[in-house]
């Protein structure tokens, strides 16, 4: 039985997967490295932290500290999203099913604390979630299970009776590492991949999710 819903954040809250290729584009220019949007796909779900060092351990840049970029990434961020962030399609209509149920909804998120409250109070949604896990708080990022078996623990609920709902690999093998049920929402250029095909359910938009799907995962062992 579902008891708890916890949102990732880029993603499915906020179209924040262009902006992050954006920002970080622009400033791991300013060390030499060359990023396009296929290569950024490589990390999407890590935090910015394990980015950061994951592309320092291929170029191995000199110039700038991994904290002074992780700075200038999270300014860029921070801009990109009050002036341009919007809302994923389909996501008030899911917040306000669960809303309606009584049911608790939570985020947890490989982004900083602080460009999700930015986010949510931008579009008024704060008032709506229980609680705001970020992975900054946690000894592991996704896609290590602690960032959503944190969130729970907040929540007061065994995470087998909690929902997810990720777009990235790395989001989603979290969630199942914690033992929740899963639904994804890959991207376009992902969704024909058997990557996700251990999800409980998939789809190419939240504007899909009825009740309907509620009531099947909600049947779910």
């Amino acid at each position: 039985m579902i008891k708890a819903v916890i949102f990732d954040f880029d993603g499915i809250i906020i179209d924040s997967e262009p902006l992050w290729v954006e920002a970080e584009i622009e400033v791991f220019k300013t060390v030499g490295v060359e990023l396009k949007p296929e290569l950024c796909r490589q990390t999407t779900g890590l935090n910015t932290q394990d980015t950061i060092q994951y592309w320092h351990n291929v170029h191995k840049w000199t110039g700038k500290s991994t904290f002074q970029l992780y700075k200038e990434i999270m300014e860029a961020m921070q801009s990109l999203i009050f002036e341009r962030a919007d809302l994923k399609d389909g996501f008030l209509d899911v917040l306000q099913l669960f809303v309606d149920k009584k049911i608790p909804v939570g985020v947890a998120s490989s982004s900083p604390l602080k460009l999700i409250t930015t986010a949510l109070k931008k579009f008024h949604l704060f008032e709506f979630f229980k609680i705001i896990s970020s992975s900054e708080n946690e000894e592991f990022g996704k896609p290590h299970p602690a960032l959503y078996l944190g969130a729970t623990r907040k929540l007061g609920i065994d995470p087998v009776n909690c929902l997810a709902f990720e777009d990235s690999l790395n989001g989603a093998i979290s969630a199942k590492a914690a033992r929740m049920k899963l639904v994804t929402v890959p991207d376009s250029h992902d969704y024909a991949s058997t990557r996700f095909d251990f999800s409980d359910l998939k789809l190419a938009s939240l504007t899909q999710f009825k009740e309907k799907d509620f009531e099947y995962l909600n049947a779910l062992n």
